[in-house]
């Protein structure tokens, strides 16, 4: 069984394959969690609890962004970022005990057909992950919510774990395209 991970300070996304495909797919959600040691507690309990109800050979995460990019996150939130990265695969390896590997999303996407045309402004590269992941696999069934308020009241939207399970799933779909 493979665990695909979409890591984050705000929700972790993760996908569980086996050899016939996605086997179940949630997100760890932290928002309620102050603080990087609070959230690395609350991501060990999950992960143990993956790890208890599935047999995990291999772990999958996505790679940290490499460089900082004017107009996205800052230098302390990348930074922020890495660090719980790397507490995460550390958490992984040692509840786990299975190798821990990353994937850049880049490669990921191009390993999987997942192709991004940026000048495409109508949606942001989040939807357009989602909406490929959506056809790859139309039985997930997205978490959404209903607006309460603002011009689009009363309307449905994806909850935003939805766009970081989406990750895990291409995170994961990439690296079981690389070894077969």
């Amino acid at each position: 069984m493979l665990l695909a991970l979409d890591i984050s300070t705000s929700c972790t996304g993760y996908c569980l394959f086996d050899e016939n495909g996605l086997v179940d797919i949630g997100s760890i959600n932290l928002s309620k969690h102050k603080g990087l040691y609070e959230k690395a507690l609350h991501v060990k309990t999950e992960i143990i609890k993956l790890g208890k109800r599935y047999s995990i050979k291999k772990v999958v995460v996505e790679e940290n962004l490499q460089a900082f990019r004017p107009g996205l996150s800052s230098a302390k939130t990348l930074m922020t970022l890495a660090q719980f990265n790397g507490v995460v695969r550390w958490i992984c390896y040692e509840c786990l005990a299975v190798p821990v590997e990353a994937i850049n999303v880049n490669t990921a996407r191009k390993n999987v057909g997942l192709k991004i045309n940026k000048k495409d402004k109508s949606r942001t590269t989040k939807e357009k992950v989602l909406d490929w992941v959506s056809s790859d696999n139309p039985s997930i069934k997205w978490p959404t919510k209903i607006l309460k308020s603002g011009p689009n009241k009363g309307q449905k939207r994806f909850c935003n774990e939805a766009y970081d399970m989406a990750d895990a799933y291409v995170i994961g779909k990439s690296y079981l395209t690389e070894v077969n």
